[in-house]
């Protein structure tokens, strides 16, 4: 309807290049006809995406106008073990550049479709406004993006391994 209220939305995501590329999940971009990245430092700019992959829920999206940016280290994910600690970073219902800490519960998680799905679980708590977020092991190194909260279980959070969103970055930034 055209009389609707624009929807306002919000996630996360990190910054992989220093020319402002920044991986997300592409449910947190899906439909999104503007899109703002804000950063910790209060500087913020417009963005726009430079691709997007709804079957592994990655996009990859580009800030201008920025320089100076701080670049993520991707880890390896293959490397994870249960029990591993790891940090999530986002902005989970509202409240901005918030940082919890959990172990790795699973490895392997089946969620949707057995043929896309390998996720980490983790108890870190991950809610509304985390997806697109890094999953950091304790070597500072992103080992996942944050995707997908339990609906019956508040301390049950999933990842996308960060080697899956590495495999797809070339096809990406292709198209």
């Amino acid at each position: 309807r055209l009389d609707r209220e624009p929807r306002r939305g919000s996630g996360s995501g990190f910054i992989i290049d220093a020319d402002g590329s920044i991986l997300t999940n592409h449910h947190v971009i899906d439909g999104a006809e503007r899109i703002v990245v804000r950063l910790a430092d209060g500087r913020s700019g417009r963005a726009r995406v430079i691709g997007s992959d709804p079957d592994s829920d990655i996009a990859l999206i580009q800030v201008e106008g920025l320089a100076g940016l701080p670049v993520a280290p991707l880890g390896d994910s293959s490397t994870l073990r249960m029990g591993d600690w790891v940090c999530a970073i986002g902005s989970p219902l509202g409240y901005e550049h918030t940082v919890t800490v959990g172990v790795v519960s699973f490895l392997g998680r089946t969620l949707f479709d057995v043929s896309l799905d390998d996720y980490i679980q983790t108890d870190a708590a991950i809610n509304f406004g985390n997806s697109g977020g890094p999953l950091i092991n304790g070597r500072g190194e992103v080992i996942g993006i944050t995707t997908a909260v339990s609906s019956r279980s508040s301390n049950i959070g999933f990842a996308v391994p960060i080697n899956g969103a590495a495999a797809i970055l070339p096809a990406l930034r292709a198209d």
